[in-house]
Parts: structure tokens; C-alpha cells; sequence
């Protein structure tokens, strides 16, 4: 009976006597990581679209209709753990079947090299996705970005005084509720709108200023001219509320996310090391049988 091939080294001087204490060839099977990196990469790619296409699905632009934001982004952590650990196992497992054949070698040692074969085939996959992810978006940051240079080409002019921060002050030292700074009543009304709300203030003179204004141009009377500015102040103030309560709300659900992608990187290296071993141990077995 022809003896297994992994049999324990009890004879270290012998070994040395026979060809020295390196082996000729490299540990690492570069070939079945490889392999196994890119099996990962499409597993990943593949469940990625089906992920997509499952989540557009269920989205609806209509109100009351589809799933919440919530469920989606939650549905979307989920779907990103599958993919990573099942891409994981797939690589993991094929980088041990098709690592080459260890002679002469302690069944610990093997079980080392086959998870380590599983953790290398992990991160070469990982680099992959990741490659691949910046790639993409990258073309679609520039192809946004073209569009809104066309875009924002024609505003420029226009958003000139918006963007200048002096421009407030200016309309301070002009101020006329017959004859707003540049003949621009909406202009002007918008940068003490867009400065009070920044601030998160409106004083006195401005909120009395804006009332001339409006009193002014619509024709109301003061007492209602001055209703009418507090209201809308109101309603900004409650607009501005709303929008940083969900910028807080996106970054908590990011930090979230990237929590939960960390930890499940994390999970899908040691199922592709675990897996790896399995993968390992049953070519192992192959081998010893065929031996016998």
C-alpha cells in the first residue's frame, strides 16, 4: 500500500541529508488564487447587478409606493453581506481544490497554507471589486460633472451675486424698498433669505426691511407684509431643520453601513480561509485515495 502523502517529519536530519531544509518550489499557489480571486470577483459582479435589479425594483419614485428608504438601505447592507461572504466561500474554496499538491509536509502546516491560500484569495478579490468600483464611478462622477459644466455654464453670470459674500453688505449700504440694489427684488430678497437662514437668525432690520419690501411690491399693508415674511421665515427655518436632520440621518446610516461592511469584510476573510481548508482537506483526501 503506497503511503499518504501527508505524513509527519520525524527525521529533520535526514531531511537535511536528502535536499536540505528549503523546498524548491514556493509555498504559495499563485495559479489556484488566481483562479480563485477571479471566480470571487465574477460571483461578486453577478450578485451585485442581481441586487440592482432587485432594488430598483422595489423602488418607486410615487409616494406610498414601494419600499421606504429605510427598507431599502437596510435590504442593500443585507444583500452587500451576502455577496461578500458567498463570493468569499466560492474563492476560498477553489483556491484550496486547485492549490498544488504539498509533499512531505505536518497536516497543521497544510491547514495553515490552505487558509492562508483562502485569506490571499480574499484580498486579491477584494482589490478586484474595489478597482473595479472606483473605475465606475469615476466615469460616472466625470459624465455628471460634464453635464453640469454645460449647465452651470449659462447660470454663472447669474449666480455671480449669490456667490459673492459681500454681496449682503452691498445691499445693506442700498437699501430701498421702492428700488431694491440692481433692480432686483427677488435677488435681494433671497440673499438676506439664504443669509438669515446659514445664521440661523433674521434680525430685527432685516425682518423690518424684508416687510417693506414685500409691502412695496404686492401692494399689502404693512402689518400683513410683516405676517407674511414671518411666516415664510418659518416655514425656511423648518425646511432648514428638515434637511440637516436627514444629512444626519444619511450619516448615521453610512456609518452604519461602513460598520457593518467592515465587519462582514471581516467574516468573508475567514469563511474564504475556512473555506479554503475545506477545499484543501477534500483534495487531500482525493489524492490519498487514489494513492491507495
Amino acid at each position: 500500500m503506497v503511503e499518504p502523502f501527508l505524513v509527519v517529519d520525524t527525521d529533520p536530519a535526514a531531511r537535511a541529508r536528502a535536499g536540505g531544509n528549503e523546498a524548491p518550489v514556493s509555498a504559495v499557489s499563485w495559479g489556484a488564487i488566481w483562479a480563485g480571486a477571479a471566480a470571487a470577483t465574477a460571483m461578486s459582479l453577478i450578485l451585485l447587478m442581481l441586487g440592482s435589479g432587485i432594488g430598483l425594483a422595489s423602488f418607486s419614485p410615487w409616494p406610498d409606493m414601494g419600499v421606504t428608504a429605510t427598507a431599502f438601505g437596510v435590504g442593500a447592507a443585507i444583500w452587500l453581506v451576502v455577496v461578500q461572504w458567498l463570493s468569499s466561500a466560492l474563492g476560498g474554496y477553489l483556491a484550496g481544490r486547485l492549490r498544488t499538491k504539498w509533499v512531505g509536509i505536518r497536516t497543521d502546516e497544510s491547514f495553515f497554507r490552505d487558509t492562508a491560500h483562502g485569506v490571499v484569495t480574499w484580498a486579491v478579490a477584494t482589490v478586484f471589486v474595489a478597482a473595479l468600483v472606483i473605475v465606475t464611478a469615476a466615469g460616472a462622477v466625470r459624465t455628471v460633472t460634464d453635464a453640469a459644466s454645460t449647465v452651470a455654464g449659462a447660470a454663472v453670470e447669474g449666480a455671480a451675486d449669490m456667490a459673492d459674500p459681500m454681496a449682503y453688505f452691498t445691499d445693506e449700504l442700498f437699501r430701498s424698498p421702492t428700488a431694491p440694489v440692481g433692480g432686483d427684488v427677488r435677488a435681494e430678497t433671497l440673499r438676506i433669505l439664504t443669509r438669515g437662514i446659514a445664521a440661523d437668525t433674521f434680525p430685527e432690520d432685516d425682518r423690518a426691511y424684508l416687510g417693506e419690501l414685500i409691502a412695496a411690491q404686492t401692494g399689502l399693508t404693512a402689518a400683513e407684509a410683516e405676517a407674511r415674511v414671518d411666516a415664510v421665515i418659518a416655514d425656511a427655518q423648518a425646511a432648514e431643520v428638515e434637511i440637516r436632520e436627514a444629512a444626519e440621518d444619511a450619516a448615521d446610516a453610512a456609518a452604519t453601513l461602513a460598520f457593518y461592511l467592515f465587519l462582514s469584510m471581516l467574516i468573508g476573510a475567514f469563511i474564504a480561509a475556512v473555506a479554503a481548508a475545506i477545499g484543501g482537506r477534500q483534495r487531500d483526501d482525493a489524492e490519498t485515495v487514489i494513492a491507495k
